[in-house]
């Protein structure tokens, strides 16, 4: 196989799109003044995409563990092996925390989650600005590693691209890829 599953390529670019406007979103947050009826609702929008995410990395993660990838070539020197092993790692471990922080992050505050706006999901912890402060900070440090690694990894592909060695075409959304 050289190609990964259909499957895995439409959840690989579902889920890249959505995370490459959830980023920037949820740092646009940031610029809303608080107590504002705005920002409750546009808070409300980023954590509701982010449990929907979240649920999507997983199915994504449980695809990937029951169909293998496809093996890197072995023309590929081993640091580009490690680097690729290691950098996709990351991204996967990026998306669990940057999910799961929110959202327990959320569920320490009094507010929750009103999911899309439409439905209350009542805070499982209780109010506590200390431990909501803790994995707030978790969640936004992590938004920036996770960009990091966006970027390496854009980078990665387009040196592929230049190098058309057929790496990119692995994950290309065409059939010929």
């Amino acid at each position: 196989m050289t190609r990964y599953t259909r499957t895995a390529v439409w959840l690989h670019w579902l889920v890249a799109l959505v995370i490459l406007v959830q980023v920037p979103f949820g740092w646009y947050l940031d610029e809303i003044p608080r107590g504002t009826p705005e920002r409750g609702w546009y808070v409300n929008l980023h954590k509701s995409i982010g449990l929907t995410l979240g649920i999507a990395i997983v199915l994504r993660m449980g695809w990937r563990w029951r169909h293998r990838p496809p093996a890197l070539p072995e023309r590929m020197r081993a640091w580009e092996r490690i680097g690729a092993n290691a950098t996709h790692l990351a991204l996967y471990a990026c998306m669990l925390i940057m999910p799961l922080t929110g959202y327990v992050a959320s569920n320490f505050s009094r507010w929750g989650v009103k999911y899309f706006n439409a439905i209350q999901l009542p805070p499982w912890g209780v109010d506590d600005q200390h431990v909501y402060a803790f994995f707030n900070g978790a969640h936004v440090v992590t938004s920036y590693v996770f960009v990091a690694l966006i970027g390496v990894h854009a980078l990665s592909a387009v040196w592929h691209a230049c190098m058309h060695d057929g790496i990119l075409g692995r994950m290309s959304l065409t059939r010929r890829g």
